[in-house]
């Protein structure tokens, strides 16, 4: 995109220095090809401060999905355009990322975030059917995590408005926070879970008598004391409606 812009511009008026568009006066450089810090540079050892770099691609690329730029995570860690972009060739479908993907390109700094997709229970990432950009916001974003909504929960009821409600009988965990129990990229648990059941839902019910007596690895099929609450769902077993239900039986979350 950017080569048929610059051609074009070429091409209407040879006299317009179209690399100085991105690279400022270019005099000095060309007299001292070799000295660093003569243009604007788009890379960590072209000595332009990354400010400068960042500003630059700006000018035209203001506004829409860069309106939280400044202050975001990336700014702050002081990230270039030209760590996840690539102007000068073409690596990407679109975007001229300076990887092949999305995906790749955000795993060039997140590789803990990457590798949590190759768990048991994963958001469809791997397979193509989703990327990073579906939830996060790379250019700025009012949330930390640099969310596309306001709320974690708000992100998630994207894809799973069924969880959202509104329900006669809420979980007050799920209306709080989608991460009080799942993880938002990957785990080894079912359904994206922090922890198995009945050891997740124990983590606040740990009053003694039904259904809240504490499960160990003795109550397992082959353990001492064979248990049925431990085994196949556990709880939701019986607390089939988890995330909230409009059903009679509502108050305890059954089927």
């Amino acid at each position: 995109m950017h080569a048929l812009g610059l051609h074009a511009a070429s091409k209407a008026d040879p006299s317009i220095p179209v690399c100085e568009t991105c690279h400022g006066p270019g005099s000095a450089h060309a007299r001292d090809p070799q000295q660093a810090g003569l243009i604007i540079g788009y890379t960590r050892t072209s000595g332009t401060p990354i400010a400068v770099q960042t500003k630059t691609c700006l000018t035209c690329h203001a506004g829409g999905a860069r309106d939280h730029w400044l202050g975001s995570i990336h700014q702050r860690n002081e990230l270039s355009c030209s760590d996840c972009h690539n102007p000068m060739a073409k690596f990407s479908g679109d975007g001229l990322l300076a990887r092949r993907s999305i995906d790749e390109t955000c795993a060039q700094c997140h590789k803990d975030v990457r590798v949590q997709f190759d768990r048991r229970s994963h958001m469809p990432l791997p397979e193509g059917k989703m990327s990073c950009v579906d939830c996060h916001n790379p250019h700025g974003s009012l949330t930390e995590p640099l969310l596309k909504t306001n709320t974690v929960n708000e992100t998630c009821y994207q894809c799973h408005a069924e969880k959202r409600g509104p329900f006669l009988f809420e979980h007050a965990p799920v209306r709080d926070n989608c991460l009080t129990c799942h993880t938002p990229h990957g785990s080894n648990q079912h359904a994206l879970l922090v922890a198995p059941v009945p050891f997740l839902c124990q983590q606040c019910h740990a009053q003694t008598g039904h259904p809240n007596e504490l499960q160990t690895p003795n109550s397992l099929g082959n353990g001492r004391h064979p248990d049925e609450r431990l085994m196949g769902r556990a709880c939701l077993t019986c607390h089939a409606q988890i995330h909230g239900s409009n059903a009679p039986s509502g108050p305890k979350f059954h089927e």
